[in-house]
C-alpha cells in the first residue's frame, strides 16, 4: 500500500498499521526481519577485494603430455633401475587415466566458485521460483525470523523485471536466513569427496586433543585442572560436531517482493591448505635462481608441481621423487613449505639408501591412486582436484604476469578461468550498468561514523543515490517496523552528513519532514522527551530516568507535566510539547499502557477548563455537587458517559481530589475522607524488599483471633523459651507435626519465629504510626525454610528429621480409609513416577504435597474386615479438578520488589494420573540470582512456600513438649489443624465392566486445608468452580472413571484458591488469567456436604452438566482456534461487498446473504447458550435455597496486581469482623484504608488486579477479630 506521493521510489507491501504501530511486538510478528539491497549482498556473499572465478575443465589430451614439455618430472629416477635398488617398471598398469567424468567431477559442485586468495571454493546459486530451496532440519528446528509472505512473492517472478505497470519496487530487498539450506538437497546436490570427509575428521580429532597445535597455549597450559579439562575437551567435541554439521549448509538470501532467491557457502577448503600455499610462493618469490624473477621463480615452481601431479595421473608414473635432484631442486626446491605441500596432495617423503655409502636420500613417493581400491579412490580423487587448483593458480598467475612471462614457453592447461563477479552481480541486480556509482561526496565515503548507518538500512555508501537511500529505508520500516527508530535514526546521520558536506537531495529532505510528521523520533529526541518531563536530577522530578522506573511512575510525571502546563502562561503550546514527549517515552518503552494512555489523551483532549464546561458546572465547585452533578448527566446521558468520565478524571487530577479519584475508581462515592489513621485502625506494614506478600499474610494472620491470643504471651522473648538443652528425644518423639518428627534446631527455629511474630502484633496493636516495620530476622524466618538455612550453612550438619514445611499439611492421626468394592483385589498402584505416586506434585498452598498418610494402624472396610498396608497404598485418589487450561506452577522474583503468584495444586491429596485435562509440565527453570532489591538474606521463596513456613512454624512452636501426647489428639492441640483443617470422602468409581476383577468402588477419607478451584471467562461463578472440584470424571488405569468429593467435616476457616496460573498449550508458556469469578459476602457449603440429600444432589449434577455443556459451546465459536465465528463472517461479508479489484465470480448476492444469515445464526446461539446459563443458575440456586447448615462468610481477599504470573504485586482486602460487616479494608503494604465491599466484590474483567485466594470463615464461629487497637485509656 502506497503511504506517499509520486516522487516516491516504487515500493509495495507496506502496511500502515504495522508501521504506525511499530512498539507494539504483537502487531509485527508475521515480518521478516531487517534486510539488504544487492549491492550489499554482493559484499555480503564472498569478502568484497576478493575475486571468485568459474572454473571449466577439458580432459588431457595423452599425446600433448607425453611431449618434450611434459617430460618426465625433474629429479625422478629413470626406469628401471632406483638408486641402489633392482626395481621392475615402476609405471603402473593398476592406475588408468582419469576418464572425462572424474575429471568434470573434479570441479566441487556446478555452482562452485574459486578464490584464490582463500584458495578455496564457494557454492553460489539463484534461482526465481515460488518455491524456497529444501531447508535444513537444523535450522527449522531453531529460532529464526519468518520468511516473507510467500504469497506477495508469487505476484512478482524478479523485481529486476519490468511489467507493462512499471516495476512494483525500486530493486531486490534480500533477507538472510543462516545455515538454512541443506546443501546435499540441493539440485544438483553436493556431496563431499571420500577424502574430503576423511580430512574433515581428522581436523576434528586433532581439535579435539586437549594440547594439539590447533590450540592456544595458555588454554593448553590453564588445562591441566581437571574440571576445567573436562569441561574443554566437552566443549572441542562440541564445536568440531558443529563446525562438521555446519559445513554442508548453506545460507539463504530471499527477497521479500519476489521469487528471487540465492544461496551461498562458507569456503570450502581446497587440498593444499591456504597457508601453504601462499608461503610455497613467498619463499620461491623471494629466492628466485640465478637469472630469473620472482615471478618467472613461482611460475615455474607451479609448473613443476603440475607436471608431477599429471604424470601421476596420466602416465601412471610411480617413480620415486629425489627432492634433491639438480632440477627438482632448481625449480621447486626443499624446504618446510615444500614439504608440507606435497604431503598434502598425498605425496609421502621416505628414506632411500644410496649405493655404497651409508648415507640416505630424500625422495617423494607418489600416492596409490589404484581405482579398484578405496585409498587409491581417494587418492585419485584428491589429486584431481589438486591438479584443478594448481592449473587455476598458474593460469591466474599468467594473466596477472603476463608481461613477464610473454617469452615463456608455458606448459599446457586444461583448466580455463572467467571472473564470475559480474554474472553474479547482474542477477542480483548489484551491476554497475544497474546501479550506478560514486554519487556519494568522497569526504563521507569512508566516514567512520557513517558505516553502521549504511549497513543498519541494508545499503553501501559507493552505491548511494537519494532515491535508492530513500527506497532502502522505506523497505527496513516495512519488513522490520519494530526496529523503526533505528533506521530513522541512521537515515538523519546520513542527511545530516550530507547538509554538512554539500546541500541534501530535495527528495531526503521532505522525506525526513514527512516521516517526522508521521511520528519518528531520534534518540536525541528520547532524550529531550525524558528533560520536558521533569527527569533529571536538575529538574522537577530530581531522579534520573533510566529502565527500573516504572510505567505508572512515568504516566504520574506525565500528568504532573501536564497538571503544571494548566497554569503555564502559554499552556496549550506546553501542554503539546508535554503530551509529545508523552507520547515518545511510550513508543521508545514500547509499553502498550502508556500508548493507550497517550491515545486517550489525544482523542479527548480534555482541559480543566473544558471539563468543567463539560459538566456544566462553575470552576471551584464543591465535591459533593461536583458528584451530585456527575451522576446527573450520566443518568441524562448515558452515552455521553466516557466523555463525562474524563472530565471529571481531570478534575480530580486538577484539584488533587483523592475523594474524586476513589469515585472514579470505585463508581461510588467514598465520602469525606480523613487524612490522618484513626486511633482505631489497623496499622500498616513497611516493605523490607519482596515482601508485599509477606506483608499480607502476616495481616491475615493477626485478623485470627485464636493465633494472636496463642502466641501473645511470647512476645517478650524468654531464654528458656528458646532454649533447646531441655529438650529430650522422648520429648521430639512423643510429639509430631504432620506425620514427622521435628528437630531440635526446627523447634528452636520456630520459637524464634513466633517470638518475633508476637512482638510485631503488639506494636501493630499499640502503635501510633500508621506502619510499623517488621524485624528482618522475622522477615528470614518466614521467607527462608530451615532446609534452607541448612544448605547455605552446611557446616550446621543434619538434623534428625525431614526439613520439608509441609508438615502443616498432614494430618498427624492416621486418617480412615474406607473402601467399597465388589471383590477383594485392587486396582494397580501408580507408577514411581506418576502423578499418583509423585511426591513432587503441588501442594494446596504451594510446591510441596502431602501424600496419603500411611500408618501402621488398620483401617476397617465397610463390611467390618481390616485392610492391610499394601491394600491401601494399592489405589489412587483424584482431587485435581478438570479444565480445559489446566494450571502449571510458575513463580519469579518480581524485578521492582514484588513477587510472582504461588504455583497451586490439588488439596492435600494425590493427583490422578489423568492425561487428557492435565497440561504438560513446564521444562525446569533456572534458579534466579538473588539482585539488589532481594531481600538482604536467603532465597526469595514463592507465596505458597512463604505459608506453609510460617503454618508450620507457628505449629510447631507451640507444642508442648512437657505433656504426653497421643495419636489422636493432635488436632485438639493444634490450633493450624484446628482452624484451618477440614476432613472430605474421595469416592473413585470406575463404569460396570465384566471383564474386571478389580473394585469398582474405592473411597477414602482425607484432610485438606484449602480448595483449588479453575477458572473460565463464560458466566463463571464460584459455586461453578467448587462444583467441578467436587464432581469430576478422571482417567483411571486406562478408562474414565467418576470422582466424587464430599465434606465430611468443616473448618472454622475455608480457604479457597482461584487457581489462575495456567499453561497455553500452543505456546507452551505459563499465563496468568484474568478471568472474573464471581463471588458473594457469604458462601454455603451445604450442597458438598457428604450427607447432603442425594436426590438434590443429583439434580444438581444434571444441571450442573448441561451448564458446562453450554459454556463449552459458547467458548467454541467465541475463543476456540478459529474464533470468533461472528467476526469471521461479519469481515468476509464486508470483504466481498467492498472489494473491486479480483473478478470473483462466486462471489454472488446469494453468497453475501448466506453469510450474514450465519452470522445472525452463530449470535442467536451463543445468546440463546447465555440465556440458557442464567435459567440453570437460577435453577440450581433454587435447588438448595434454604440449606443453611455450613453457612460461611468472606473475611479475607489476597489479590494479584499483574498482567503475569511471574510478576506483580500483592495486597489484601479485609472485612472488618465482628462489628462492621459491610466495610472492608485494603491492606496495601503501609498504606490501610478503608474501602466499600463494592470495590472487594466488584467485575475485575479487564484489569490485572484479581482475587486469587479467598478467606471464609464459618458464621457463629467468631474466630476473626479484624481490628484489634490498645485502648489509650485502658490504663493498669
Amino acid at each position: 500500500m502506497r503511504l506517499a506521493d509520486d516522487v516516491d521510489p516504487p515500493i509495495d507491501g507496506r502496511e500502515e498499521q504495522e508501521e504506525k504501530r511499530w512498539w507494539d511486538l504483537h502487531s509485527v510478528l508475521s515480518r521478516p526481519g531487517p534486510g539488504m539491497l544487492p549491492p550489499f549482498l554482493a559484499d555480503e556473499l564472498h569478502t568484497a577485494d576478493h575475486s571468485l572465478v568459474s572454473v571449466s575443465v577439458a580432459l588431457p589430451d595423452l599425446q600433448a603430455l607425453a611431449s618434450p614439455s611434459s617430460s618426465p618430472a625433474p629429479g625422478s629416477s629413470p626406469p628401471g633401475k632406483q638408486p641402489g635398488h633392482s626395481r621392475p617398471s615402476s609405471i603402473s598398469a593398476n592406475s588408468p587415466p582419469p576418464l572425462s567424468e572424474e575429471v568434470h567431477e573434479a570441479i566441487p559442485h556446478p555452482h562452485a566458485y574459486y578464490c584464490r586468495k582463500h584458495h578455496g571454493w564457494v557454492l553460489l546459486a539463484w534461482r526465481s521460483s515460488s518455491i524456497l530451496p529444501p531447508l535444513a532440519e537444523s535450522f527449522l528446528n531453531s529460532e529464526h525470523l519468518p520468511f516473507p509472505n510467500q504469497d506477495r512473492r508469487k505476484k512478482t517472478h524478479n523485481c529486476l523485471e519490468e511489467t507493462p505497470f512499471g516495476k512494483p519496487n525500486k530493486t531486490h530487498h534480500f533477507h538472510k536466513y543462516a545455515k538454512a539450506v541443506d546443501a546435499r538437497h540441493m539440485s544438483p546436490k553436493y556431496e563431499p569427496r571420500t577424502w574430503e570427509k576423511a580430512e574433515r575428521s581428522k581436523r576434528s580429532r586433532r581439535r579435539m586433543t586437549i594440547g594439539s597445535d590447533d590450540l592456544d597455549p595458555e588454554v593448553v597450559a590453564r588445562a591441566v585442572q581437571g574440571d576445567f579439562q573436562s569441561e574443554m575437551k566437552r566443549q572441542l567435541v562440541t564445536n568440531a560436531k558443529e563446525e562438521e554439521e555446519a559445513r554442508d549448509l548453506l545460507d539463504l538470501y530471499v527477497c521479500c517482493q519476489c521469487s528471487f532467491y540465492v544461496v551461498v557457502s562458507d569456503v570450502i577448503p581446497g587440498v593444499i591448505p591456504c597457508k601453504y600455499v601462499d608461503e610455497f610462493q613467498y619463499e620461491k618469490s623471494e629466492n628466485p635462481p640465478l637469472g630469473k624473477t620472482g615471478q618467472q621463480s613461482v611460475h615455474a615452481a607451479w609448473e613443476t608441481v603440475i607436471t608431477v601431479i599429471e604424470n601421476k595421473l596420466w602416465k601412471g608414473n610411480n617413480r620415486l621423487l629425489s627432492v634433491h635432484g639438480r632440477s627438482f631442486s632448481l625449480k621447486v626446491g626443499w624446504n618446510p613449505a615444500v614439504e608440507a605441500l606435497f604431503g598434502s596432495i598425498g605425496f609421502k617423503l621416505i628414506r632411500s639408501p644410496l649405493p655404497e655409502s651409508s648415507e640416505r636420500q630424500e625422495m617423494l613417493q607418489p600416492p596409490n591412486t589404484d581405482p579398484s581400491t578405496e585409498i587409491g579412490r581417494m587418492n585419485r580423487q584428491r589429486l584431481l582436484r589438486a591438479w584443478v587448483e594448481v592449473g587455476i593458480i598458474i593460469a591466474q598467475f599468467r594473466r596477472q604476469y603476463s608481461s613477464v612471462l610473454k617469452d615463456y614457453n608455458p606448459h599446457k592447461l586444461w583448466i580455463k578461468t572467467e571472473s564470475a563477479r559480474e554474472m553474479y552481480q547482474t542477477a542480483m541486480g548489484a551491476h554497475a550498468d544497474q546501479i550506478k556509482r560514486g554519487q556519494l561526496p568522497e569526504a563521507l565515503h569512508e566516514a567512520e561514523n557513517l558505516k553502521d548507518d549504511w549497513s543498519k538500512l541494508g545499503t553501501t555508501p559507493s552505491t548511494y543515490d537519494s532515491e535508492l537511500l530513500h527506497f532502502a529505508y522505506l523497505a527496513q520500516c516495512r519488513c522490520d517496523p519494530r526496529n523503526t527508530p533505528e533506521y530513522f535514526q541512521s537515515l538523519v546521520n546520513i542527511v545530516d552528513a550530507l547538509r554538512t558536506v554539500v546541500s541534501c537531495p530535495a527528495a531526503l529532505e521532505t522525506l525526513v519532514g514527512a516521516e517526522r510528521s508521521r511520528g519518528r523520533f531520534t534518540t536525541a529526541d528520547v532524550h529531550a522527551s525524558i528533560r520536558e518531563l521533569g527527569f533529571g536530577v536538575d529538574n522537577e522530578l530530581r531522579v534520573d530516568y533510566d529502565n527500573d522506573v516504572d510505567d505508572a511512575f512515568i504516566r504520574s510525571a506525565w500528568r504532573d507535566a501536564v497538571r503544571r502546563s494548566w497554569t503555564d502562561a502559554d499552556g496549550a503550546s506546553k501542554r503539546r510539547d508535554v503530551n509529545e514527549a508523552f507520547r515518545v517515552i511510550a513508543e521508545s518503552r514500547r509499553s502498550v499502557d502508556l500508548v493507550r494512555a497517550w491515545d486517550d489523551e489525544e482523542t479527548y483532549g480534555m482541559t480543566p477548563d473544558r471539563a468543567y464546561s463539560t459538566l456544566e458546572v462553575p470552576m471551584g465547585v464543591d465535591e459533593d455537587m461536583l458528584i451530585t452533578v456527575y451522576n446527573m448527566r450520566v443518568e441524562d446521558q448515558p452515552s455521553s458517559l466516557e466523555k463525562m468520565r474524563d472530565a471529571m478524571r481531570v478534575i480530580a487530577e486538577f484539584t488533587r481530589n483523592e475523594r474524586l479519584q476513589r469515585f472514579l475508581d470505585t463508581g461510588s462515592d467514598p465520602g469525606i475522607i480523613v487524612a490522618a489513621t484513626r486511633a482505631d485502625w489497623p496499622r500498616g506494614l513497611n516493605q523490607l524488599g519482596n515482601t508485599c506478600y509477606l506483608n499480607s499474610l502476616l495481616q491475615y494472620f493477626y485478623t485470627i483471633k485464636d493465633i494472636r491470643d496463642a502466641i501473645a504471651p511470647l512476645a517478650i522473648t524468654d531464654e528458656k523459651f528458646a532454649d533447646n538443652d531441655k529438650l529430650k528425644d522422648d520429648d521430639l518423639k512423643n510429639h509430631r507435626v504432620g506425620g514427622r518428627i521435628v528437630s531440635r534446631s526446627e523447634v528452636v527455629r520456630s520459637r524464634k519465629f513466633v517470638s518475633q511474630l508476637a512482638n510485631l502484633f503488639w506494636h501493630m496493636e499499640n502503635s501510633e504510626v500508621p506502619a510499623v516495620t517488621p524485624t528482618l530476622e522475622l522477615a528470614k524466618l518466614a521467607l527462608v525454610t530451615s532446609k534452607d538455612e541448612e544448605e547455605e550453612d552446611p557446616e550446621r550438619g543434619g538434623t534428625d528429621s525431614s526439613h520439608s514445611t509441609d508438615a502443616t499439611l498432614v494430618d498427624e492421626p492416621a486418617p480412615t480409609a474406607v473402601l467399597r468394592e465388589s471383590s477383594s483385589p485392587q486396582p494397580k498402584s501408580p507408577s514411581p513416577g506418576s502423578p499418583g505416586a509423585s511426591p513432587g506434585a503441588s501442594s494446596v498452598l504451594g510446591k510441596r504435597p502431602r501424600g496419603f498418610s500411611r500408618k501402621k494402624s488398620d483401617s476397617v472396610t465397610a463390611e467390618g474386615g481390616v485392610v492391610d498396608e499394601q491394600e491401601k497404598d494399592s489405589y489412587v485418589l483424584v482431587s485435581k479438578p478438570s479444565g480445559s487450561n489446566t494450571p502449571v506452577a510458575e513463580n519469579d522474583a518480581d524485578t521492582d520488589g514484588d513477587v510472582g503468584m504461588a504455583e497451586t495444586g490439588p488439596v492435600g491429596t494425590v493427583s490422578s494420573p489423568q492425561t487428557g485435562s492435565k497440561a504438560p509440565p513446564l521444562p525446569p527453570r533456572q534458579k534466579t540470582q538473588s539482585s539488589g532489591s532481594d531481600m538482604m538474606f536467603g532465597k526469595q521463596h514463592d507465596v505458597a512456600e512463604c505459608m506453609d513456613n510460617c503454618m508450620f512454624q507457628i505449629e510447631t512452636a507451640l507444642l508442648r513438649f512437657g505433656e504426653l501426647a497421643g495419636p489422636d489428639d493432635s488436632s485438639k492441640r493444634s490450633i493450624v489443624k484446628k482452624l484451618f483443617y477440614g476432613k472430605i470422602r474421595q469416592r473413585l468409581s470406575l463404569p460396570p465392566d465384566p471383564n474386571r476383577t478389580k473394585s469398582s468402588l474405592h473411597e477414602r477419607e482425607d484432610y485438606f486445608s484449602h480448595l483449588p478451584v479453575n477458572v473460565s471467562e463464560e458466566s463463571f461463578d464460584l459455586y461453578d468452580g467448587l462444583s467441578s472440584y467436587f464432581d469430576d470424571v478422571v482417567e483411571y488405569d486406562g478408562t474414565k472413571a467418576k470422582m466424587e468429593v464430599s465434606l465430611v467435616e468443616l473448618p472454622p476457616i475455608m480457604q479457597i484458591q482461584l487457581q489462575r496460573v495456567q499453561f497455553n498449550r500452543d505456546t507452551l508458556q505459563p499465563f496468568k488469567s484474568h478471568a472474573y469469578v464471581k463471588f458473594g459476602e457469604s458462601i454455603s457449603m451445604d450442597r458438598f456436604l457428604d450427607d447432603a440429600p442425594a436426590e438434590k444432589k443429583a439434580r444438581s449434577r444434571k444441571i450442573q452438566a448441561e451448564l458446562s455443556a453450554c459454556r463449552e459451546r459458547i467458548y467454541h465459536l467465541t475463543q476456540g482456534k478459529f474464533a470468533p465465528y461472528d467476526q469471521s463472517l461479519t469481515d468476509t461479508h464486508a470483504f466481498l461487498s467492498r472489494q473491486s479489484v479480483l473478478d470473483l465470480p462466486e462471489a454472488e448476492e446469494t453468497l453475501k446473504l448466506l453469510l450474514l444469515t450465519e452470522r445472525e445464526n452463530v449470535e442467536r446461539e451463543i445468546g440463546a447458550n447465555r440465556a440458557r446459563i442464567a435459567e440453570l443458575k437460577a435453577q440450581l440456586e433454587e435447588e438448595w435455597r434454604g440449606e443453611h447448615r455450613a453457612e460461611y462468610e468472606l473475611t479475607s481477599v489476597f489479590v494479584h496486581r499483574g498482567s503475569t504470573p511471574s510478576f506483580g504485586h500483592y495486597f489484601i482486602y479485609q472485612r472488618w469482623l465482628p462489628d462492621h460487616k459491610d466495610e472492608w479494608f485494603k491492606y496495601n503494604d503501609s498504606d490501610v484504608g478503608v474501602v466499600s465491599k463494592e470495590e472487594v466484590l466488584a467485575d475485575t474483567t479487564g484489569n490485572t488486579a484479581n482475587p486469587y485466594l479467598l478467606v471464609f470463615a464459618r458464621k457463629g464461629s467468631q474466630v476473626i477479630q479484624t481490628v484489634q487497637r490498645a485502648d489509650p485509656m485502658d490504663v493498669e
